[in-house]
């Protein structure tokens, strides 16, 4: 007889800490491990505030559904892989860092209650990660012994067809320090510096460098809070099916109430008390309507509404800068800002719903901007200081010529946090922003000032040639819209991104003729191809009606209009495409050839350097 579901709430450190015999598996048809810096960084901010805030509540993770199989000894993660392989990366920079830390203060007699505190965090974590009583654990660490204990045992074992590093896990948590981790991890062929790595050492690199700047109080509190003070709901199930058909209709009804129904609640009461209901149930119905039209295009949804206004207000009000001028990025939750921090804003329902439908009906309007459809594609966090930046302006006043400057810096800014290994809350962006949002909502302060901010922050941070090697590397997709748009600039042309896009390879990525293709572009190795096919010389906007037609023609096919009843880049608005057709449409036999390739990649790369540097 099949047992029933087993949902349980558990720390993160008691849902990791396995039996002796027992190991998580991710199954076959489970994704590769795709968590990026970004993921990493936003799980360490929500790991920071909370510990920073000195709730004495649990800080809530999710769910994780468990298929479990062999006699319960293989948990097949359904939900909660990436998760899962985070926190084992997370644990073991902590565990790196809590090793060294101990050696620092174990002689010293002031940090004695300190150093006991690092060794039970150190107790606790090899415990999790390698199965290990306690009493087999020394209070310092010891190399021979530690190396022994990292290669017994296996937490997790992957069997993904997705995933081309299923051991790297494995060797990051075996090695006893942060070098022989990084000696011993792949080294992906033909990429420069962090590209070189995968996403696991990636994100354990990114966790050990964020650990690194804490104090050891610092890092004995937040490696507590993560293992017993986080938690998740684990539950289990015996049926694969059961257990995938749960992760596909969990949280279909019965949701728990969001921010946005409480703080609507305590308006809608607060302007019952005043009398003004009716009023406040037709602005906050006309801002609902707003919304759906904003969050039906992926701009905004309520919740994110109220965070910008929170943004907003705790600006205002000095929140976030000292009187001494240090940068407070904490930022609270929207329901304890609204209904502990700071009440004010509900006890004026009405005028609260106004200053939203304001901002509401503005995104409405900018979000047309070909700029800011560029914007949108990189970070949601730009939104929370455009939003500040709104407030200066009424419906009728802004224009596209008006937040321009603004746009440009953002995107400036924006386009080296992809680019550089530094995550969102690095002092580089999230406190460089949080210290630049006074002067955004201020009317007395000019845009030229701003600028200027902008111009001196990313001259000082970054260097030309550095940023001009790592575009020669780049082969994600984001910086192709800032390319179409900075090329339609240069050329004088109009740029619109439209509705329904693609990101096009001019020399196909895949196809039946690829080996031709191949040859013809003068690559010699298919792992030659796979460094040039993904490099951003090599990637164009086209419009999904014209890149589902000509598929994955050759480069002659698609800058032309010779085959009957096939469209080509002689149909496309976008401005590179036509740039092409332009080029290249009267030749007799054009080819797309390596040396076009690193050519498009070296004036894209000397376009967007000198958008970033020179404005």
């Amino acid at each position: 007889m099949a047992k029933n579901i087993e949902p349980k709430l558990k720390k993160i450190g008691d849902y990791l800490k396995l039996e002796e015999d027992t190991v998580f598996t991710i199954p076959e048809y489970q994704r590769a491990y795709s968590w990026s810096i970004d993921n990493c960084d936003k799980l360490w901010q929500d790991i920071n505030d909370f510990v920073e805030s000195e709730s004495k509540d649990r800080y809530f993770f999710g769910t994780i559904i468990i298929n479990c199989q062999e006699n319960d000894t293989k948990y097949g993660l359904i939900d909660g892989q990436q998760r899962t392989t985070t926190f084992l990366l997370l644990l073991k920079a902590l565990l790196v860092r809590i090793n060294y830390a101990i050696k620092r203060t174990s002689n010293d007699e002031d940090s004695a209650s300190l150093c006991r505190g690092l060794q039970e965090r150190r107790r606790r974590i090899m415990g999790i990660l390698y199965k290990v009583e306690t009493e087999d654990i020394s209070d310092k660490p010891d190399v021979e012994k530690d190396s022994e204990i990292c290669s017994r045992v296996n937490i997790l074992e992957n069997f993904s067809i997705n995933e081309q590093y299923k051991t790297e896990l494995s060797t990051i948590l075996q090695a006893t320090d942060y070098d022989s981790a990084e000696a011993r991890v792949t080294k992906i062929k033909r990429k420069q510096k962090d590209n070189r790595y995968t996403n696991f050492f990636r994100n354990f690199k990114f966790f050990y460098t964020k650990i690194k700047d804490l104090s050891d109080s610092q890092l004995n509190s937040i490696a507590k809070a993560i293992t017993d003070n986080c938690e998740v709901i684990e539950i289990k199930s015996w049926q694969v099916e059961q257990a995938i058909t749960m992760f596909n209709s969990l949280n279909s009804d019965g949701l728990p109430l969001y921010d946005s129904d409480i703080i609507s609640a305590k308006l809608y009461a607060e302007a019952e008390k005043i009398g003004q209901q009716k009023e406040f149930a037709d602005l906050w119905k006309e801002l609902n309507d707003i919304i759906n039209d904003l969050d039906s295009i992926h701009i905004a949804d309520i919740n994110s509404i109220l965070m910008q206004y929170m943004y907003f207000i705790r600006t205002i009000n000095k929140e976030t800068i000292s009187e001494t001028g240090a940068i407070n990025v904490t930022t609270p939750g929207l329901r304890r800002y609204f209904t502990e921090i700071n009440k004010t804003p509900i006890t004026k329902p009405i005028d609260m719903c106004i200053d939203m439908i304001k901002l509401a009906k503005i995104w409405k309007k900018v979000y047309e901007y070909p700029q800011m459809k560029v914007l949108l594609k990189f970070n949601e966090n730009t939104k929370l200081f455009l939003a500040s930046y709104f407030y200066r302006f009424t419906e009728e006043e802004i224009t596209e010529a008006a937040i321009k400057p603004i746009l440009d810096c953002l995107l400036r800014l924006f386009a080296l946090l992809e680019l550089v290994d530094f995550g969102y809350s690095s002092k580089y962006f999230k406190t460089f922003l949080f210290g630049e949002e006074a002067k955004l909502i201020d009317k007395n302060i000019s845009t030229d000032e701003i600028i200027q901010d902008f111009n001196v922050h990313i001259s000082t941070n970054w260097d030309k040639e550095i940023i001009s090697s790592t575009l020669h590397d780049y082969d994600a997709n984001v910086l192709v819209y800032l390319n179409e748009y900075l090329f339609a600039q240069e050329n004088n042309v109009s740029f619109s991104l439209g509705t329904k896009y693609d990101i096009e390879h001019i020399m196909p990525y895949s196809g039946y003729n690829l080996q031709e293709i191949r040859k013809d572009a003068g690559i010699d190795t298919e792992d030659e191809f796979y460094e040039f096919v993904n490099k951003l010389g090599n990637k164009i906007l086209l419009e999904e009606r014209i890149n589902r037609a000509i598929g994955n023609e050759w480069f002659r096919t698609k800058v032309s209009t010779k085959l009957e009843h096939k469209t080509g880049y002689v149909d496309s608005e976008y401005p590179i495409a036509r740039a092409l057709v332009s080029k290249y449409q009267n030749s007799n036999k054009p080819y797309w050839k390596k040396n076009d390739i690193e050519d498009a990649t070296s004036k894209a790369a000397d376009r967007i350097v000198k958008f970033i540097f020179d404005n």
